[in-house]
């Protein structure tokens, strides 16, 4: 009994595992595809294009493997139904041939006329009791086991029910899955006509490139020399130092959405020996107007206003810098303390592109958000 019920917790605490994980990947993929739709109105960067599109390729694959694994299990729980069904059939069938034999004993002796002269005719006294009592017994065997036909006839059609509705659900996952591949299809599509529109126009995006590395380079200058005057303006709280370091991989993400450009550098996806510009942060796609939270207790050093980043916000933790860019509207000013999950702003959709630019730096080194962020 208690491993059926571990066996069952274990089973529901994965079922809303996978479910969550289906609607993270179906959110991420719904603000993907905003985004698609805003760059093709008014975007002119390909680049940021093929981004968004490999990114929900990813994020549907990842869908569809979901789907999948559901399918499998849901096949899985199908097959123990069944087998469950089988048994409960089984016992319907022998309960019912035992009560047809109790009930053939019964008809035979029918006449209570028979009854009551068989126990007179006994023997003795105990003799008669114990074909009084064997009378008596048929009827209660009788009862019972109608009884017993009753409960499991009504168990077996809960059974099949049960069975009806996991295999609807099966088949509608299917054609949920069937659906979810010819996006992917199309997407995978959409991406390679991207690559063939960068190919074509190879000079203009190499341009494009290029403004973008000196916008990169001047905003990374500025972050440096925000940290130093941060840090030689007052002594470095080293309690909240040591607060922020002990939450690595703990805290929370400063807005709702996907990471289209991670930490590091990369590579063009299409012209593969050009290298693009060392990202010291991560690049999150995330839906028109979203909120930007901080992600710690801390104190706004500065906001300013950087070409390609529009408003920029750094705070300070003690020794270590989280910085917000790509804001279009800023709720802070510099010297506020601001705590954990506080609005500092709200993203700014720009050329079609609503993405949150954020870095974290310890000291002058900056760090993968990722490694940090839960």
């Amino acid at each position: 009994m208690l491993l059926s019920c571990l066996l069952a917790i274990t089973a529901i605490a994965q079922s809303s595992s996978q479910e969550s994980k289906k609607a993270k990947l179906e959110k991420e993929i719904a603000i993907l595809n905003k985004q698609l739709k805003e760059n093709e109105k008014k975007s002119s960067s390909a680049l940021n294009s093929l981004s968004l599109v490999r990114k929900k390729v990813s994020s549907s694959k990842k869908l569809v493997e979901e789907n999948q694994k559901e399918i499998k299990s849901i096949d899985g729980d199908i097959s123990v139904k069944e087998k469950g069904i089988a048994r409960l059939q089984g016992r319907l069938d022998t309960l019912s041939l035992y009560y047809g034999k109790l009930i053939r004993s019964a008809y035979k002796n029918r006449d209570s006329r028979i009854w009551f002269m068989y126990v007179l005719s006994s023997d003795n006294l105990g003799q008669g009791v114990r074909r009084f009592d064997y009378f008596k017994n048929i009827a209660r065997q009788m009862n019972v086991q109608a009884k017993k036909i009753q409960e499991t006839k009504k168990e077996l059609e809960i059974q099949r029910e049960e069975l009806l509705s996991m295999r609807k659900k099966a088949e509608d996952l299917r054609t949920s899955n069937q659906k979810e591949l010819n996006k992917l299809k199309e997407a995978e599509n959409q991406s390679q006509k991207i690559v063939n529109q960068l190919n074509r126009n190879k000079k203009k995006y190499q341009k494009q490139l290029a403004e973008k590395r000196k916008q990169v380079e001047a905003l990374n200058k500025e972050i440096a020399r925000m940290i130093q005057k941060g840090k030689s303006s007052k002594p470095v709280d080293v309690k909240l130092s040591k607060e922020f370091s002990d939450n690595r991989g703990k805290l929370p993400w400063p807005v709702e959405g996907s990471v289209i450009e991670s930490f590091g550098q990369h590579y063009h996806p299409v012209y593969k020996s050009v290298k693009l510009p060392f990202n010291n942060g991560v690049n999150i796609a995330t839906e028109k107007g979203a909120s930007v939270k901080a992600v710690f207790n801390g104190e706004v050093r500065q906001v300013i206003v950087m070409p390609g980043y529009n408003q920029c916000v750094l705070v300070q933790h003690g020794g270590f810098f989280t910085f917000y860019c790509k804001l279009g509207s800023v709720n802070v000013k510099a010297g506020q303390k601001i705590s954990t999950g506080q609005t500092i702003g709200k993203v700014e959709t720009i050329n079609g592109e609503t993405v949150l630019h954020f870095q974290l730096w310890e000291d002058r080194n900056p760090q993968d958000p990722e490694l940090w962020l839960r």
